[in-house]
């Protein structure tokens, strides 16, 4: 299946975010939590694709957790179609999150409640499925408005992370399409056509997200560089998460450690690395190589 140009430039993005931050490992067995919407259909998509060129195996399983807005259920056979085509195997979980949410709790605020029950239904699926890893659909735009949600309503510096491990459940979160736009997710899935399930959720629209993604809107039409700028502090800061590792400079690392693991123990090892205070802030490769071949002279004094 050949690709536009959209789909081409979204699954090169989707492998940059995937080889910056180690999000998946020969063997791996991910889940995507498909609502039906562009995100979550671009990103099955997308690691489908992934699939030949990451030069190493891992399987792609989908799963619609539907929440029966309204008490009634929606037909997802669209795109049980077109993940048979992609050869991701799919299947679709009745809920009954919705009645729960809107009619038996009538939540007024519905986001949070909503939002806890299907992530807990989406990780029981993981297990069920024997899943080690779990793909989220969040794409740059998202983690900007919740950059500065935190910031405004909790006075908090914080964003989701580009991986998360859930050690007491075996699993680790994953967002491959977080260096993403939301425009150039919507392209890809216009251009190739992919089909839309329109969510029935009876707030979709109204929630506070919503006033956030209309500030990043404006913003963004005085400034087009905002999203990037925004980009770069989260990188730069590496709060929760979100600094890359230098491919270079990961190398570099490899190569040490995998000498230094050779040569003697994982303490002297690491013994070594906190006395040569092996933090590259700067992230410049000169100065990692240069810390590194000053550990052994700690390690033979150690």
């Amino acid at each position: 299946m050949s690709d536009t140009k959209a789909m081409q430039r979204l699954c090169g993005l989707m492998r940059k975010a995937v080889q910056q931050y180690e999000m998946l490992a020969p063997g791996d067995r991910v889940l995507v939590g498909v609502s039906g919407g562009k995100d979550s259909v671009a990103l099955t998509i997308g690691l489908a694709r992934l699939r030949q060129y990451l030069g190493f195996p891992f399987e792609v399983v989908a799963v619609t957790l539907d929440p029966q807005f309204g008490g009634k259920p929606v037909d997802y056979s669209a795109l049980e179609a077109l993940f048979r085509r992609y050869d991701v195997p799919y299947e679709v979980r009745r809920t009954l999150i919705g009645p729960i949410v809107f009619d038996y709790r009538n939540e007024k605020n519905p986001c949070s409640l909503c939002a806890k029950m299907r992530r807990g239904a989406l990780h029981a699926a993981a297990e069920e499925l024997d899943c080690n890893k779990v793909a989220l659909g969040h794409h740059l735009d998202d983690a900007i408005e919740t950059f500065y949600m935190n910031l405004w309503r909790e006075g908090r510096i914080g964003c989701f992370s580009p991986v998360t491990e859930l050690s007491d459940r075996g699993l680790t979160l994953i967002r491959p399409l977080l260096l993403a736009t939301e425009q150039e997710v919507r392209c890809a899935v216009k251009e190739e056509g992919f089909p839309i399930v329109k969510s029935r959720c009876p707030a979709d629209g109204v929630t506070t997200r919503e006033d956030t993604k209309n500030f990043v809107r404006e913003r963004c039409r005085t400034d087009r560089a905002f999203r990037q700028k925004t980009l770069h502090a989260l990188q730069e800061s590496g709060i929760d998460g979100w600094r890359p590792l230098h491919p270079a400079l990961k190398h570099a690392l490899e190569e040490a450690f995998g000498t230094f693991t050779r040569a003697g123990t994982w303490q002297e090892m690491a013994r070594a690395i906190i006395s040569q205070s092996l933090a590259f802030r700067d992230g410049s490769v000169l100065s990692a190589r240069s810390a590194i071949n000053s550990v052994p002279n700690a390690i033979g004094s150690g």
